[in-house]
């Protein structure tokens, strides 16, 4: 899946090995485009509608992928009476990521509230449970890479960003070339979910740790602050990567991507080649000078 200013394009090898497309225009709404203006609150804006939309991609995928060519007449009459849940994926969409971060928001803090016996200064309780949050995100990651789903998933994450590598890199868009690049990419989303957890650390040194109940509501209260300045940081490490020594700041969530993105076979940058190149063709008009790499 490729974004770029106007148009979001998915691509699937179908069962005959043909190439489908998914297209979903970007919505021109004055006031998100307004908020979308502010720091720190547009990060917020930008996480939720990169929920709602990739959901939508991945319904496509999800119901085109197992299903024989010859029976897309049938889908096509079933479309019409779907675009009634079209909200409705959207909105389970951006519900599953509140969902997912309530539960590694919470969770951590109260198992770190468990060892207070032996940590407890607020300093080292906030330490202490950034670091059972990280260890709970990468088993997480890990454990679910090792479904072959999941693997084949993440072997599309690394086809997207070596096709962008490559187009960044003015090189020609082919299998070849797109294979000797780096399969980590500095704006990827898996960047800004460790940012949340490195940010969330010094947001949450501000706010005291006691009593367990309040600090439940604190950190839930926190979330659109820490995701607001963690978005602006993966900006921020984006914009400084071709500077020798602050290049360095964005490792860890390239670090992380090294989970989350696996190295694809042909047949799979053939496929992600396909999207990028059919995303061009969209934007040409408009004169896209830079796409932006999909948050999975």
């Amino acid at each position: 899946m490729f974004g770029g200013k106007n148009q979001t394009v998915t691509a699937i090898r179908r069962k005959d090995n043909t190439i489908d497309y998914f297209y979903l225009p970007r919505k021109s709404n004055p006031t998100l485009q307004k908020l979308k203006k502010i720091p720190f609150l547009r990060g917020i804006i930008a996480i939720l509608e990169a929920s709602a939309n990739g959901s939508q991609h991945l319904n496509f995928s999800s119901e085109r992928y197992d299903v024989d060519p010859a029976n897309d007449d049938k889908i096509a009459e079933e479309k019409v009476s779907k675009t009634t849940m079209i909200l409705g994926v959207a909105t389970l969409g951006i519900l599953s990521f509140l969902f997912g971060k309530f539960i590694f928001t919470l969770v951590p803090a109260i198992l770190a509230s468990f060892t207070k016996p032996i940590f407890s200064s607020d300093v080292s309780q906030v330490l202490i449970e950034g670091l059972i949050k990280l260890i709970l995100l990468l088993a997480y990651i890990y454990f679910v890479s090792l479904t072959p789903l999941i693997k084949r998933v993440f072997q599309y994450h690394g086809a997207e960003h070596k096709v962008i590598n490559t187009y960044e890199n003015n090189l020609e868009l082919t299998v070849e070339n797109v294979q000797s690049q780096s399969r980590l990419h500095y704006r990827c989303g898996s960047s800004f979910i460790l940012f949340t957890v490195i940010v969330g650390v010094f947001v949450y040194m501000l706010i005291p740790v006691d009593p367990l109940w309040l600090r439940l509501v604190d950190r839930l209260a926190l979330i659109p602050i820490v995701l607001g300045i963690s978005f602006e940081v993966l900006q921020l490490t984006n914009k400084l990567r071709n500077i020798p020594v602050l290049r360095y700041l964005g490792y860890p969530g390239l670090w992380l991507q090294l989970l989350t993105t696996k190295e694809p076979t042909d047949d799979q940058v053939e496929v992600a080649i396909a999207s990028f190149n059919q995303l061009l063709k969209i934007e040409q008009v408009n004169g896209m000078k830079d796409p932006q790499v999909s948050n999975r």
